[in-house]
């Protein structure tokens, strides 16, 4: 399950890597375009818009599972054990309303979206906010396995505290992960 979870990260990855080249050309040859020979193309501002869509939301996925968003975490810091694991729970339970939430909304309007087609390229628009599909299926996963591991009791303290109030504070949390990932690498 692992090794699953790592592919599909890593194809995200990939694909935020190419969506976002892409959209720099995009609206690079855009600009050179409008100000060097006065003409451009139209449907790379739509194209940008909608690649910008999926890299925001397939982003917050990644930075779910790095624990890379920021937060306020002074209250949760000072509490003892059972109390940063409630609020553990609490936290997680409320985002994974929000990812039922956010499925449902999305599903509600496929219906409205796979029939509206957008004003240039004329794609579907339930391709640009199918995303909603994805995020919130993946941010999902991730919290239920998060939950799953402290019911388990194999959440350690220093886990418990999902946000950092900086990120000076959260840089250390993300070096530490992408050692280890080195020296597995390296194995």
């Amino acid at each position: 399950m692992k090794k699953l979870n790592d592919l599909f990260f890593r194809l995200a990855e990939l694909l935020l890597v190419s969506m976002l080249s892409i959209m720099v050309v995009m609206v690079f040859g855009n600009v050179v375009l409008r100000y060097g020979f006065n003409s451009g193309i139209i449907s790379s501002e739509e194209l940008s818009r909608f690649l910008f869509i999926w890299i925001t939301f397939l982003g917050a996925v990644i930075a779910m599972r790095e624990n890379a968003h920021l937060g306020l975490d002074s209250l949760v810091r000072v509490l003892p054990l059972v109390g940063k694991k409630a609020c553990f729970a609490l936290s997680n339970l409320l985002m994974l309303i929000c990812c039922v939430l956010m499925f449902y909304g999305t599903w509600k309007q496929h219906s409205i979206n796979a029939t509206t087609l957008s004003p240039v390229v004329e794609l579907p628009m339930s391709w640009v906010y199918g995303v909603g599909y994805v995020a919130s299926v993946a941010m999902g996963l991730l919290i239920v396995g998060k939950l799953v591991q402290l019911a388990r009791g194999q959440i350690q303290e220093s886990d418990l505290i999902q946000v950092h109030d900086s990120e000076e504070e959260a840089q250390p949390h993300l070096q530490g992960a992408a050692n280890t990932e080195l020296a597995g690498a390296a194995k």
